[in-house]
Formats: structure tokens, sequence, C-alpha cells
């Protein structure tokens, strides 16, 4: 093996619909959904590169691409002297290719003409719609000390947790050796536990190995699995990558840190709320492994007079008489008098009401962008710029709704989702 320094070529898959994300989805990519009050979710892997010193990151994505595009021209731009880039490849027609792409691999494929240009030695594929923080460069040091041609991310988890993954069978040198694509909950695998020598201090109740959705190829091995008389194959985790054990080296790489999958509106809304916590899973706060994302110039948040618990505010917004508890409150949030969040994620606005607009609402009976006066809302999502009215209740009335649209909000796993830029009249109970 060679000592030189690998190229390393970065690739975020931005996703399909996301119709599991929906109505957060309606307008705009799943990377591009906020989190944490003032990121994006693509903010994460796009953080994990830059933080591993890979700077040079292809996203490739293909529905609602708009939002996305103005964030990464608005957050991510490296200086002409470091070579790297982020950049979004939408689904395009060529002369080769006239459709969108069909899933993971194929994106990656119909995407090669691009990426030949860096003359990559190595890709790092990953997604775009997990919550963790991994160090890239060990990852990779591990693949190349294992000889492997490709690696995948692994993750430990129990019987129950496997169902719905793909699992891992490994020998004791972490060598794949079979792929199962979520097995079902009566399925005997006791065959398939991780083998004592790979299992260094995991935990005992995890015995079984689940895929990321994250992986390293060597340059040539990617082109041999996806060209040729593998392109009618579409995606990695079902085709590529079980077609390919037996006769690439693939190796299993274990994370034990902490990860998740945000891909539904209830495991959205259970890692924002969990970022509440004294001491959370998923930790913003550090020097070593920042969070990137659009650095706004907001003037700091104005708390009038508020009682506040186990809350994150972010920069811009106005705050007076409210208790909050364990709510994210994303920036230009404008919350007013006596009104009590619990368990909410307000996403808050694009921009500020001036007084013109401020005026024309009243004329129309309008609520201005934020929330009124004496509002109660609890176990609810508020995308951007939704205006709420006075004495509205949300969420608290304990009464359960179907999941699906329900006119002025839609029910997703038990949440609320007050829609993007939607109007909330006065007194309205939900």
């Amino acid at each position: 093996m060679s000592n030189e320094e690998p190229r390393v070529l970065a690739i975020i898959l931005g996703g399909g619909k996301g119709t599991r994300l929906y109505p957060l989805t309606k307008e705009r990519s799943k990377p591009a959904v906020s989190f944490g009050g003032k990121y994006r979710i693509v903010d994460i892997p796009l953080s994990n590169c830059i933080n591993s010193d890979y700077k040079k990151i292809y996203l490739l994505t293909q529905f609602n691409s708009a939002s996305l595009h103005q964030h990464i021209t608005n957050s991510y731009n490296f200086d002409r002297f470091s070579g790297g880039f982020v950049e979004i490849l939408a689904a395009e027609q060529t002369l080769e290719h006239s459709g969108w792409y069909e899933g993971t691999a194929d994106a990656v494929r119909k995407n090669f003409i691009h990426f030949k240009s860096q003359k990559p030695t190595h890709y790092v594929i990953l997604s775009g719609d997990q919550l963790y923080k991994m160090n890239l460069r060990d990852f990779m040091d591990a693949h190349i000390k294992s000889g492997a041609e490709i690696t995948i991310a692994t993750t430990a988890v129990n019987r129950k947790d496997a169902s719905g993954f793909g699992i891992m069978k490994i020998d004791e040198n972490s060598c794949v050796k079979e792929f199962m694509e979520k097995p079902k909950a009566d399925l005997d695998i006791s065959s398939w536990k991780i083998p004592q020598e790979a299992r260094g201090s995991l935990p005992p109740e995890k015995e079984f190995l689940a895929s990321m959705g994250i992986y390293i190829f060597n340059a040539d091995t990617m082109e041999e699995c996806l060209l040729g008389e593998n392109s009618k194959y579409t995606d990695f985790g079902k085709e590529i990558l079980p077609l390919a054990i037996g006769k690439k080296k693939i190796c299993s790489y274990v994370f034990d840190g902490y990860w998740e999958d945000i891909g539904t509106i209830r495991s959205f809304y259970d890692a924002n709320i969990a970022l509440t916590e004294p001491y959370p899973a998923f930790d913003f706060y550090g020097n070593t492994t920042p969070i990137y994302t659009h650095m706004r110039n907001l003037p700091p948040s104005k708390i009038n007079k508020a009682d506040i618990t186990s809350s994150l505010t972010s920069e811009g917004c106005i705050i007076t008489n409210c208790k909050l508890n364990r709510s994210v409150i994303g920036v230009r949030s404008i919350i007013e008098d006596g009104t009590e969040f619990d368990g909410v994620i307000m996403m808050g606005a694009d921009y500020y009401d001036d007084e013109a607009e401020k005026a024309k609402n009243h004329e129309k009976g309008v609520p201005c962008t934020g929330i009124g006066k004496n509002c109660k809302i609890a176990n609810t999502i508020i995308d951007k710029n939704a205006k709420i009215g006075d004495n509205c209740q949300i969420g608290v009335s304990g009464k359960t709704y179907e999941d699906g649209d329900h006119g002025t909000f839609y029910s997703a796993d038990g949440i609320i989702v007050i829609r993007k830029g939607a109007i909330v009249p006065a007194g309205t109970i939900i």
C-alpha cells in the first residue's frame, strides 16, 4: 500500500422526496430542513467532513433544491488556496442520462464525469439526514490499514432494533461475509452476532452490526461496482454492496459514538428535544468539532421577561413574559406576552415584519409573524414564518389526530406540525 496521502472526495446523498418528513419537506429538500434552532440537517455531515479536513465535497440532490442551494452558497465558501469546495449536483439531463436519480448508487454513477476531474483515490459516501460526529480520518485510516476495497461504517444494535436495519455478518477480522436487509423479528439470526474478537468495549446487549449507510470505496472499486454489467443496479444498501460480498474485500468499521437517523417526524422531533437535556448525547458545545452553518448578521436575542427551562434560543429572537420548557427556538422568533411552550420546536422566521407589514396584517385581521399573546402550545413543530394569533391552544387538549393533513395543521406520529407560512387565527384550538 502506498504511503501517499489519499485524495478523498466526500459525497453526501441528499435523499429522495423526503416523504417521511412531510410537510417539513413540502418546499425544501430533506437536508435543508432546519435543525437545532439555527442549523440545517445538512450542516451535520458537512461539518464532519470539514472537521476531518476533507474539503472536496459534492452534495447530490434532486428535489426542492433551491433552499438547499441558497444555504450552501451562503454558508460554505473556502479560501482559494485550500482547493476546497461544496458543490451541489442536482439531477440533470445529459446525452448519456435523461432521467432522475433512481437510487443512491445511480446518483453517484450519473456524476462520475464530475468526480473524475478531481482524480480521487477514495470516495467517502455519507447520508444527508443523520445526526452524529465522526472523525472521518480515523474511518479512512482503518480502511487503508485493513487493505479493504470497501469499508462500511456500522453501529452495534440489539435484536429488537436489528429489524430496522441492514445487518452485517463479520468474521474475527471484521471482514463482511453476509448482508441481510431488515431481518424479521421472529427470524433466528443468532449466528450473525458480533464475534468476540471484534467486540471491543461494545455494550453486551448490542450483539449485531447495523449499516449506517456510510461507506468508503477505493476509487477503482467504485467504478467496477457501478459500471459495466452493474449499471442496472441503483441502490448501495440493497444491491451494490450485497453483490460485492465475496468478490471484493469488504470490512466493517464499528462506530461506537452517538448516531441517529432523523428521517421521520418523530425521530426529528425527539432528536431536537433531546438537545435540551443538560448533557445531550449530541452536543453542539465544544471547540474541537464545531457544527458550521450560515453566519447571519443578527442581533442577540432580547428576553424581556421569561421563565425558561431546558431550552435553546437562537439569535435575533424577541421573547416577552413567556414560559418555555424543553423547547428549541429558531432564529428571529417572536413570542408575545403570556405564551407557554412545552416540548415545542419553533423554527423561527426568514424575516421580521416591518411596520407597514404589521399595519397591513392588522387591517386584514391576520396575525403577525411569530406567536401571539396567551397561547399554550405543546408537542408541536412550528415551521418557519408561521403566524399564530392570540389565545391559541395547540397540542394541549389531549385530543389525538390521525396521521395526515388536517387543513390548518398536519399530524404525524403524534406530533402536531404547523406548516411553513401557515396562518392560525386567534382563538384556534387544535
